[in-house]
């Protein structure tokens, strides 16, 4: 298996390319719109094609180079269920697998930061093994801290913070050793203590992510409510241009 991170520290965004180089299948998650050349760069020096394109959820902070991506390439696009974007693509039921030749991504619905939200967990058949190695975490874990639970919601936050409660005990059920490759670190607005680190283990964050040591949900969420950040710049452009799917929008 291949996996190739993508640092954009403008907006501290991380974004893979991942897949399978024995059958030519390789994947991006998370893409930015600024690293559109970089991901298809990549894929060319690795010697096999971009053939899918995944989104853990629609993004509120940065453009998505998903339709830019999807246009160079022709790859399909999968996003999480009722995930109410306007382009064609592949909608990806919590559970289902998507096979990248020996690389397999398994979507574990994870709503909190955002109601439609997915988790990607990652195995590699060749290291002999169907359980995950790593997951995709998205914005639910971070390195350090959670994502914020008020960008995709009208009002409705507290309740966010209770379903993203639910969604971390569910990546926790993963091993220890699971590495977490999340969609931000330090510097993001998605969230308020992140590492400065943009990789760590399911085992590290039990132990050391204070967001983690809330058992009881009603808690984790006023805690987590507490001294939330500004929205991102610009974030109702950026959610309408990432939900149109049209190359080069910005409304």
């Amino acid at each position: 298996m291949i996996l190739r991170p993508f640092l954009y520290a403008e907006t501290a965004c991380a974004s893979y390319l991942f897949g399978c180089l024995t059958e030519r299948k390789l994947a991006v998650v998370d893409p930015h719109e600024a690293m559109v050349e970089a991901y298809l760069d990549e894929a060319e020096r690795a010697g096999a094609p971009i053939v899918a394109v995944l989104e853990t959820h629609v993004q509120a902070d940065h453009v998505s180079g998903l339709p830019a991506l999807v246009e160079a390439t022709g790859a399909t696009a999968y996003l999480p269920s009722r995930a109410g974007v306007e382009f064609e693509h592949e909608e990806l039921a919590d559970g289902v697998e998507l096979a990248l030749g020996n690389t397999r991504a398994r979507a574990l619905a994870t709503p909190g930061h955002a109601p439609a939200h997915h988790a990607y967990a990652v195995a590699d058949r060749r290291r002999g093994t169907e359980d995950p190695w790593l997951v995709f975490s998205g914005d639910s874990l971070l390195i350090g801290d959670v994502g914020r639970p008020d960008l995709h919601v009208a009002g409705d936050a507290h309740n966010q913070a209770r379903l993203l409660h639910a969604s971390l005990r569910r990546l926790l059920d993963l091993p220890d050793y699971v590495v977490v490759y999340p969609s931000h670190y330090a510097g993001s607005v998605c969230g308020r203590g992140l590492s400065g680190n943009p990789v760590s283990s399911l085992g590290f964050e039990r132990a050391y992510n204070p967001m983690l040591a809330f058992e009881d949900a009603e808690a984790f969420a006023e805690a987590l409510l507490a001294d939330t950040p500004p929205s991102p710049p610009e974030q109702a452009r950026i959610v309408a241009a990432n939900r149109s799917g049209r190359v080069g929008a910005t409304a």
